[in-house]
């Protein structure tokens, strides 16, 4: 049973579409709230204060919460293009902040994976392990990555990747002070099933 994520303090209200956009979104899929809560990873309550705007998501919730759904991160923020642009430019990729990341959409909404640029700050849910179905390729633009996978940490600077299969135990903090600047892709899988499971760290780990 994927452990319940753990109750976060109120933000600034950043993402003013994002609770009745959850709640459309889950009553379209014809889930019970404690249903959607315990594919997610939530527990009802907490799902219940994001659908009323009390509670912010993180963009792992964002995340986990897309897969329960089977949309993309875009749609539960109610972004909806006028069309699928093959091309994004660097002035249409406005920042959306979630849980300490700053991240970019830096592909096309409705497609079968999802592109982001994302800014990990020093010190943001670096206790944060995730394990869910799909795979999920990353690279490093600027700053140094912690990577953990499985009981394997890795250090990754600029120009390096990572290409793992996201059922993986897998953790990604900032290695400096100044954080990490990074391209990050991951696959949508259209399953209500779905789910992103998080938890503290644990077990040894080998540094390589």
């Amino acid at each position: 049973m994927s452990p319940a994520l753990p109750e976060e303090v109120p933000e600034p209200p950043e993402l003013p579409a994002v609770a009745p956009q959850l709640r459309a979104l889950r009553r379209r899929a014809s889930f019970t709230l404690e249903t959607a809560a315990r594919s997610a990873g939530l527990s009802p309550a907490h799902l219940s204060r994001l659908e009323t705007g009390q509670r912010q998501p993180s963009l792992p919730m964002l995340l986990a919460l897309a897969r329960t759904y089977g949309t993309t991160v875009s749609e539960l923020l109610g972004e909806t293009p006028a069309d699928r642009d093959a091309v994004v430019r660097a002035g249409a990729m406005e920042p959306t902040e979630a849980g300490g990341w700053v991240y970019r959409q830096a592909g096309a909404a409705g497609r079968g994976m999802q592109a982001l640029r994302v800014h990990i700050p020093y010190g943001s849910q670096g206790d944060i392990v995730r394990v869910h179905p799909g795979e999920e390729w990353l690279y490093v633009l600027e700053g140094r990555l912690r990577l953990r996978l499985g009981d394997t940490s890795h250090r990754l600077g600029p120009g390096d990747s990572a290409h793992f299969d996201s059922l993986t135990p897998h953790r990604l903090a900032a290695a400096d002070q100044g954080g990490a600047e990074l391209l990050f892709v991951h696959t949508l899988l259209q399953s209500p099933t779905a789910a992103l499971c998080l938890g503290p760290a644990a077990g040894p780990i080998r540094e390589v």
